[in-house]
């Protein structure tokens, strides 16, 4: 089974659809850009990243004087990547992947392993080979620090990690048993890193090594298969099991479908990523060119980084001081999403959890100060109802508001949190 394709080419507000949920938002001119172009054809080129960056960008974690400031600074650096870059997919599913392959800065923070972090997000954002990107994620040492798999020793084998491997990043709770945790673990011995290690060294870059004479050469069960597995033996392994599948499908129909995903259609997804042997780019390819997609409209809650980001994408990018970007970084963690910092292993909740009169009320305060006031940026183009909404009429009541007052409200309005 797979998923029907969207059966014609794409209207204003199909397209208008397709950028809120791929770019975080856009403006007028970038919508019209894609009427009238095929389904398929839009998705695969906004698929075809490159590895471009955001000329300008005025903050750099390198020069930081702390930890703390380092990670101030990683923070702001990405938001300002997400404000202003041409590739707004590639971190749309950077951030997504950050919240599936959670790594936090409660733990980690050194600038060059935080910013090789990212870097490996970006660059498996689609990747052809999720078992490799789940390689690639288990062996930093951003991972191997977050989750103490650098202390897993042979005879005191650290099962955290072996955990998180199946419950978080690939099967999900069912598949596995207590003893696949623990035969996982015992795998997984001999995976540390040197360098960067200490509030000290937090300008330290870091890499990962593996010490034979910590590993453990004993044979191991584990997910039904046998023998002297390796790390990489069992990474695979539950990448590739076909509970994987799912478990990915149902994140990617969360990241751009809907908050609660269709069961059928999440069923479809997996089968498509199982036939393509794991690859994240032609099945998010297939999804975001289906009927479905294109069929489930305002069933997405903005979290607080996408709805700062779709905001000034809307607006057209108006250029904000630093101090306006640090700030939102900040407010964004006040309304519940502070960037590489999830609350938990397990990642933001998202959907209703956005939700409540603290954040909303950050949400009136943000808008105001891109909409209002002396000191609000001037849009260069207003914004249309087609950008702000993704429909072609304004909300009812606003037409003999001004400008800016019309932006506001749109901005607040529950039109605009949900994608």
């Amino acid at each position: 089974m797979t998923l029907s394709p969207h059966p014609r080419p794409l209207s204003a507000e199909d397209a208008a659809h397709f950028l809120r949920r791929t770019a975080f938002g856009a403006t007028d001119a970038q919508i019209r850009a894609l009427v009238g172009k095929d389904a398929r054809t839009v998705a695969r080129e906004h698929l075809n990243f490159t590895q471009a960056r955001a000329p300008g960008n005025p903050f750099d974690p390198s020069q930081a004087a702390s930890p703390f400031a380092g990670v101030q600074l990683t923070r702001a650096a990405w938001l300002y990547e997400l404000l202003y870059g041409s590739q707004p997919l590639r971190e749309l599913l950077a951030l997504t992947w950050s919240n599936h392959f959670v790594v936090g800065t409660d733990k980690v923070r050194n600038v060059p392993v935080l910013a090789e972090y990212l870097e490996l997000l970006r660059r498996q954002a689609a990747t052809t080979d999720f078992a490799h990107f789940a390689l690639e994620v288990a062996q930093s040492p951003a991972m191997l620090r977050y989750l103490d798999a650098d202390q897993n020793r042979k005879g005191k084998p650290n099962e955290n990690f072996s955990r998180e491997l199946l419950e978080l990043f690939t099967t999900g709770m069912g598949p596995y048993t207590e003893s696949d945790v623990r035969e996982g673990a015992r795998a997984l011995t001999g995976w540390t890193f040197k360098g960067g290690r200490g509030n000290q060294k937090f300008l330290e870059a870091s890499e990962f090594v593996f010490l034979p004479n910590q590993h453990d050469n004993g044979k191991k069960t584990y997910l039904g298969q046998s023998g002297n597995l390796s790390g990489e033996d069992v990474v695979r392994i539950a990448a590739t099991h076909p509970s994987a599948a799912t478990f990915v499908a149902r994140k990617l129909h969360r990241a751009f479908v809907a908050d609660e995903p269709d069961a059928a259609a999440v069923a479809a997804t997996a089968e498509t990523f199982r036939r393509t042997g794991g690859s994240v780019r032609a099945t998010l390819e297939e999804l975001l060119a289906s009927e479905h997609f294109y069929a489930r409209r305002a069933a997405i809650i903005r979290g607080p980084v996408a709805f700062v980001v779709g905001a000034v994408r809307t607006l057209g990018q108006p250029r904000l001081e630093t101090k306006q970007i640090l700030a939102l970084a900040q407010t964004a963690g006040r309304m519940g999403q502070f960037l590489l910092q999830p609350d938990t292993v397990k990642g933001w909740d998202g959907g209703r959890e956005w939700i409540n009169d603290t954040a909303l009320l950050l949400r009136m305060q943000v808008a105001a100060s891109l909409s209002l006031g002396t000191k609000a940026p001037k849009p260069t183009v207003p914004p249309t109802p087609l950008a702000l909404l993704g429909r072609e009429t304004p909300l009812a009541g606003t037409e003999h508001l001004s400008e800016s007052q019309r932006t506001y409200l749109t901005l607040i309005s529950p039109e605009f949190q949900l994608a």
